[in-house]
């Protein structure tokens, strides 16, 4: 098996063909050995988390494919290296570059149509997992770190940034009201060096973690699989009780579930970059048995 802190992604610029056109660029991590388990697609968090969480992101993507993943890893529209800028994005832009990714996977290696497909998202990246898996015209599984399960909270604790360096200068009061308002009414607002527009903001708002809108055929073969992972710096760390309720949901709707809190730093908000290494070791041991039984297949020893 390849080492997965040597082996060199492929990195490329994949076609727009959405109303944003441009380019987006991928890094294409290809499957170590002969037998290929599934095809995965990173979906990163929203704005700065996306670059306090691009090593971890590619440990973790190296690890998947020294395992039997064929994972790609692409910059949203305006995001990273990607064509656009962030303030031109919409929610549906980014939705567009899944179906985008998903596409070129399947393009890559046809062979593997069959295989199950994971949308792998972290943070803001689950929700849009879950949004863009409603376009997908195939079962898809996933897989989320430290996922947030409402867009609604994402977006105010972004909007909390503007509203905390104001509180520095003095003035805080009707910070919050006046960028609702600025939203609402189809401005742009700028946050902590990024800007967001209307349309950005109403999607991301509107999104939530949660599977009724996935529509599952009776004649798919098998349960569709998720696989949820926490992280704590605390050993004794559990879920809490928004995610145990999610989670609840989830297992309602068919999906088999595989939860747990692993020990590790936030390293998405960290002021340095972090790593967490358990976290990369328990998503392998989780995934291959979740992908074991996504196939029908036995759990590889």
């Amino acid at each position: 098996m390849q080492n997965p802190t040597r082996a060199r992604p492929e990195a490329l610029f994949v076609p727009a063909r959405s109303s944003a056109g441009g380019q987006r660029l991928g890094l294409f991590h290809a499957p170590a050995g002969d037998q290929i388990r599934g095809l995965v697609v990173y979906l990163h968090p929203f704005a700065e988390e996306m670059n306090k969480s691009r090593r971890m992101a590619a440990l973790q993507s190296r690890a998947l494919a020294a395992a039997g993943y064929a994972v790609l890893q692409i910059d949203l529209f305006g995001c990273g290296d990607s064509s656009g800028d962030f303030g031109d994005a919409s929610w549906n832009d980014w939705i567009d570059d899944v179906e985008l990714a998903v596409q070129w996977l399947l393009q890559r290696l046809p062979a593997c149509t069959n295989l199950p497909l994971w949308l792998w998202g972290l943070r803001a990246g689950c929700l849009l997992a879950v949004d863009a898996a409603c376009r997908l015209a195939r079962p898809c599984n996933f897989l989320f770190w430290a996922p947030t399960c409402s867009g609604k909270t994402v977006l105010q604790q972004f909007l909390r940034l503007k509203v905390a360096s104001d509180l520095i200068s003095g003035n805080a009061k009707g910070v919050m009201d006046g960028l609702r308002q600025q939203l609402a009414t189809g401005e742009q607002v700028d946050v902590a060096g990024y800007r967001v527009t209307s349309a950005l903001a109403a999607g991301l708002e509107a999104s939530a973690l949660a599977p009724g809108t996935l529509v599952r055929s009776d004649q798919e073969p098998h349960v569709p699989q998720l696989v949820w992972l926490e992280l704590s710096t605390r050993q004794d760390a559990s879920l809490t009780p928004v995610a145990v309720k999610s989670i609840a949901q989830w297992q309602h709707a068919g999906f088999n579930v595989s939860s747990q809190v692993v020990v590790g730093p936030a390293f998405w908000q960290t002021t340095e970059i972090e790593d967490a290494p358990a976290l990369i070791a328990a998503t392998c041991a989780v995934m291959a048995s979740a992908t074991a039984a996504a196939s029908g297949q036995a759990s590889p020893t």
